[in-house]
């Protein structure tokens, strides 16, 4: 009856208000003066009007903004994607996309297209836009430095950072000497352009080098404290520099510079003994998610805002004033966590691709023609290899560290990432530099963080040192990984795990890896974060008396890690969580799921390796794909449905080469005393007689343990009184694609490939 009553107040409500506007509307042509109404005088049709009103729209500053924007994230993530694939920093590919969608190459094979995309008026909107991000990504970096491991940093720590700003920075200076004349715009001191050029030497990119660390697992050794420290001090060092150096140039020289410096020193006495303290008392009070409202953000965002402000009138740039207010922000990492969360999505994702791209639209590698040029161009590469890679290696061996350590060290510092390209773009825009010495230097930031990592891996080759512990190639009867995501799941795997060795806990190994995207723990947080995952997953394995090794890393791409720890240590059975699509059960997950099955960038390798034929009908989503096209092993694929123990488990075997299964069902009935029925299905439901053989095998070696079941129909009740279904990967697709009923009501399922 209410609907009914609805109802008709919709309808009368909306019919008597149509009929009122209708009125007024005609009444209103009576108050028009006919006269000064101008009558349409063109003659164009109504699809011309349309189609000129859209291409208006278009050529909008907004719209030309917007779709720059769609353009550079999409191209962004791809680079991102393909760089992470070969081992890279995602920034890397990013820093490539940047110069892709410049001039260097979509502007010199498609320059109508080009200019279309970037019109040289839409640039000013596309930089200032790009400030922004950067403002807000030195906000983080500043934040994500850990002040405390500074003030108690170890003097080789000191030494080897200052040794490797010291060493490039002379060696820059030594290297405008040479180029100055050639290469240094008209007008520019050589005072300004050898500090430019010797800052640009000395930067190491400290997210970049932290995220690597991390990614390597070295982050809780002392060598990578040091280098993390060394890292730290190094980025504040060099912007300190930055920005005594930009107060020079501004300036003139260094007696009329004065002044700026001595503000500027104002400036940070201001913010670290009054701004600070004023923060912190903020931060004590506010420190959990609900009582940071919106005000006390307020609060925090106008200190960045206003000091980014400060710097930049004071004339030593507003990224100065961003880092610094990073750098000051309450210790407490539960406060930072919040912030970082709030700013770090929406400057890294949204707003500093669009930086990359600016710097790509500013590199023109055509305007490196000559010999002579690539000649320079090696120069600058070899000077600021030698001053950072070396100076830093030099300095470590001086202060005591093995050779090993020293060359990693000085691999890392050599990293210069997105901080160099920061460097140089205010070189740029204040004049300093030229498009040519801008556009071989750009390459130099590439060149230098691209062989970060194969120099890591040439280290580790000379020095014989093997990327997976010796603890994991033990001599174990049987080993098992189990990867999780969180901790819930990573507790049912471990059980399931414990009850396939329990009785022979001394000659087997379980090992449990957790991967955390690089993107989603801070820096500084590292530690709790693993700390946090694993609290809960060795409490359990301390209750089952189950030992158990534990493996946490910081993952670029978490799918080829697992593989790739998996098949490097040798394991037996690896057992990972089936993944869901985020399309799944939605109308859109209709519509995309042909699409994104062709353009899914895993799928279109597979389709170039011979991947694809064999699983391109695959009942798993991508992530579990990959896992079993790439793994060396049997996989075990749980989904998990609050498994306890397997006490009762239910076998459907479909075909004889489903036998297999019978070896991980014997482990865990003596093991772990488990009942098994098993049951012949499929579109043949008559036993197989080898499979019958070896069913009687195991009943003989323990009886009572495996019966077979005589019904052709399989209940709902039996199933929920079952533990886990173990079946094959080609038996679970088989049920997928017969929309058997059974999906519904089982219990917690174990797929296993063989």
């Amino acid at each position: 009856m209410s609907n009914y009553k609805n109802s008709i107040f919709y309808i009368g409500v909306t019919s008597v208000f149509s009929v009122l506007i209708y009125f007024i509307i005609g009444k209103g042509k009576s108050l028009e003066h006919t006269e000064a109404i101008r009558s349409p005088t063109s003659n164009t049709s109504a699809w011309t009007d349309f189609t000129q009103s859209i291409i208006h729209n278009l050529q909008h500053p907004l719209a030309m903004l917007l779709i720059q924007i769609i353009t550079i994230i999409f191209v962004a993530r791809f680079f991102g994607w393909i760089f992470r694939k070969i081992g890279q920093p995602s920034v890397i590919g990013e820093m490539i996309a940047g110069i892709v969608l410049g001039p260097s190459l979509f502007g010199y094979y498609f320059p109508q297209y080009s200019a279309m995309l970037f019109p040289l008026e839409s640039l000013g909107n596309l930089h200032f836009l790009s400030q922004i991000g950067l403002i807000l990504f030195m906000f983080v970096i500043g934040m994500e430095l850990d002040l405390k491991a500074l003030k108690n940093k170890a003097n080789d720590a000191v030494v080897i950072s200052h040794a490797s700003i010291i060493f490039p920075f002379t060696l820059g200076i030594g290297l405008a000497y040479y180029i100055y004349n050639e290469f240094a715009p008209s007008g520019i001191e050589f005072l300004s352009f050898a500090l430019f050029l010797g800052i640009a030497m000395s930067i190491t990119a400290f997210p970049v080098l932290a995220r690597i660390v991390q990614e390597r697992g070295i982050h809780k050794t002392r060598l990578g404290t040091i280098v993390i420290t060394c890292a730290a001090a190094d980025d504040i060092t060099a912007w300190c520099i930055l920005a005594a150096v930009i107060a020079i140039v501004k300036a003139g020289s260094i007696t009329s510079s004065i002044y700026i410096i001595a503000l500027a020193i104002v400036y940070v006495l201001v913010m670290l003994h009054v701004v600070r303290p004023f923060l912190k008392r903020i931060g004590d009070l506010k420190t959990s998610r609900e009582s940071l409202t919106k005000p006390v953000v307020a609060i925090f965002l106008l200190t960045l805002i206003i000091s980014a402000y400060a710097s930049e009138v004071i004339g030593i740039h507003a990224l100065f004033g961003a880092f610094m207010a990073g750098a000051i922000m309450p210790e407490s990492a539960r406060f930072r966590n919040i912030i970082i969360e709030k700013v770090e999505d929406v400057a890294v994702i949204l707003l500093l691709p669009l930086f990359f791209v600016f710097t790509g639209l500013r590199t023109q590698i055509g305007l490196l023609n000559d010999p002579y040029q690539w000649k320079i161009t090696a120069l600058i590469i070899a000077v600021a290899v030698v001053g950072k890679f070396f100076g830093s290696a030099l300095a470590a061996k001086f202060v005591g560290q093995s050779w090993r350590d020293s060359l990693t060290i000085g691999a890392l510092m050599n990293t210069r990432g997105l901080m160099e390209l920061v460097v140089l773009n205010i070189g740029y825009d204040l004049g300093v530099l030229s498009a040519e010495i801008f556009t071989m230097m750009v390459i130099m930031a590439l060149v230098t963080t691209f062989m970060t990592g194969p120099a890591l891996n040439l280290i580790n080759i000379i020095f014989r040192k093997d990327a997976v512990s010796n603890e994991l190639k033990a001599n174990a009867k049987y080993k098992i990984l189990f990867s999780f995501g969180n901790a819930e799941r990573g507790k049912s795997m471990l059980r399931l795990a414990h009850c396939l060795v329990k009785k022979d806990l001394d000659g087997n190994l379980i090992t449990g890896l957790h991967l955390a995207a690089s993107n989603e723990v801070l820096t500084f947080n590292v530690e709790d974060h693993e700390r946090k995952m694993f609290r809960s997953v060795i409490a359990e394995s301390d209750a089952l008396n189950q030992k158990m090794l534990t493996l946490f890393k910081i993952s670029y791409d978490i799918d080829s890690d697992i593989v790739e720890i998996a098949n490097q240590g040798e394991y037996d059975l690896l057992l990972v969580g089936l993944g869901q699509s985020i399309f799944e059960g939605t109308l859109l997950g209709k519509v995309l799921g042909y699409t994104t099955q062709i353009i899914n960038p895993d799928r279109i390798i597979d389709k170039f390796t011979g991947r694809e034929t064999m699983f391109g009908n695959s009942p798993f989503d991508e992530r579990t794909r990959q896992l079993l096209a790439k793994t060396k092993m049997p996989v075990g694929i749980l989904i998990d449905k609050n498994l306890n123990t397997p006490d009762d488990i239910f076998i459907p075997i479909f075909t004889s080469d489903d036998s297999y299964l019978l070896r991980f069902v014997d482990m865990l009935v003596q093991n772990h005393g488990s009942r098994v029925i098993i049951y012949f299905a499929g579109e043949n439901l008559e036993p197989d007689t080898d499979v019958l053989r070896e069913i009687g095998k195991l009943e003989t070696a323990s009886p009572g343990h495996f019966s077979i079941l005589p019904e052709r129909v399989i209940k709902k009740e039996f199933l929920q009184r079952q533990d886990l279904m173990m079946i094959s990967t080609e038996g679970y697709k088989y049920l997928l694609d017969a929309k058997s009923s059974w999906l519904a009501n089982v219990p917690s399922v174990l797929i296993i490939k063989q």
